[in-house]
């Protein structure tokens, strides 16, 4: 019996290795969070719908933990070089490779999750931010548009902040893109960009006073051991920008871009239900750190929105015409899904 089934393995073992060795295709995939994330998690299912479904034509290799390429700046010039080709970015990281696409930072936009999923999910809109991001970087091809961990709500390390002017002084960790740092600004706080490898340290040694995190990623990389203050204001959806080297995209046969385009969209389903799912126990884990959350009245809420206005304003100056028409382009398609939403809630309530 122990024979035969050392034989089996032996096959087995075989079988993967002549199927792995049979791939005609291979994309490789950098990440700079460990395997536990959300990210890693997303391109197991993206992994697993891909090589089953090219019937191991397609080989999807992931590099975890920032094995290939430590910062998300690093990793996307690798995409664009064609080093790398499928990677996780935020919005504010693709403003420094096309401006515009900053006005979907801007806090205080996207009012819930089914608005951002409306408006993502609209594919004639994704289409002309993907003709934009391509004619503009010649090689960086947008894919979709998911969650990267719920939203972004300020936390704090000694100081519970309720209303705009609790910031005042507080240096706050963004990321390195100026419309997150204009938001910090225009509330009195300084602004520090740290990447994100970095930010565990930067909290537990005072480098800066709190972040701007949603609590999953939070949790995730253990920030609860110093941040005890959460306001749930939910100043900015966390799109992840998952961007793909275009020239690997089109050297794909059809049949074979259809099977890497539905295997986006199962890992998209994914990335979307995540946060949804976790924030429960994220929520549960903060508290028994000894941490407290305070969710913000409507007047609050509208106080942190009026007192972050001039970040519009700094967007339209820094972006141009350009920057201000795909603002309205923004602002239209959120209208328009809020418009959709609100129907659809008063045919189901009456």
């Amino acid at each position: 019996m122990k024979i035969r089934t050392l034989g089996l393995s032996l096959l087995s073992a075989m079988a993967l290795s002549v199927s792995a060795g049979a791939a005609e295709y291979e994309l490789t995939v950098p990440h700079v969070t460990n395997i536990e994330s959300y990210n890693h998690q997303s391109l197991l299912v993206f992994k697993n719908f891909v090589e089953n479904h090219s019937n191991g034509a397609i080989a999807v290799n992931i590099y975890p933990s920032g094995q290939l390429c430590g910062t998300a700046r690093e990793c996307l010039s690798g995409v664009q070089a064609g080093t790398f080709d499928y990677f996780q970015t935020t919005i504010p990281e693709l403003a420094n490779y096309w401006g515009p696409v900053g006005a979907f930072d801007l806090p205080y936009m996207l009012r819930d999750d089914r608005v951002a999923e409306c408006v993502y999910d609209n594919e004639d809109f994704l289409a002309d931010i993907r003709k934009n991001v391509l004619e503009q970087t010649g090689n960086l091809r947008l894919m979709m548009v998911s969650n990267s961990g719920g939203w972004r709500n300020f936390a704090t390390t000694n100081k519970q902040i309720k209303t705009p002017e609790d910031i005042k002084g507080l240096k706050i960790r963004t990321v390195p893109a100026p419309i997150q740092q204009e938001l910090v600004k225009s509330l009195g706080g300084a602004p520090t960009p740290i990447a994100w490898p970095e930010v565990y340290t930067a909290l537990s040694t005072g480098v800066v006073d709190g972040t701007k995190n949603g609590i999953v990623d939070i949790t995730m990389m253990k920030f609860e051991e110093s941040l005890k203050y959460i306001i749930l204001d939910g100043h900015a959806y966390m799109g992840g920008v998952w961007i793909m080297n275009n020239e690997r995209f089109n050297s794909f046969p059809e049949e074979l871009k259809r099977v890497v385009i539905d295997g986006i969209a199962a890992q998209n389903q994914f990335l979307r239900v995540y946060p949804k799912w976790k924030e429960y126990d994220a929520y549960e884990t903060f508290r028994k750190a000894g941490g407290s959350i305070y969710t913000p009245t409507a007047a609050e809420k509208t106080a942190f929105r009026e007192a972050t206005a001039p970040v519009k304003d700094f967007f339209i100056k820094q972006a141009g015409d350009e920057g201000k028409a795909w603002l309205d382009r923004f602002e239209s398609e959120i209208k328009a899904c809020e418009t959709r939403l609100d129907a659809a809630f008063a045919k189901v309530s009456n």
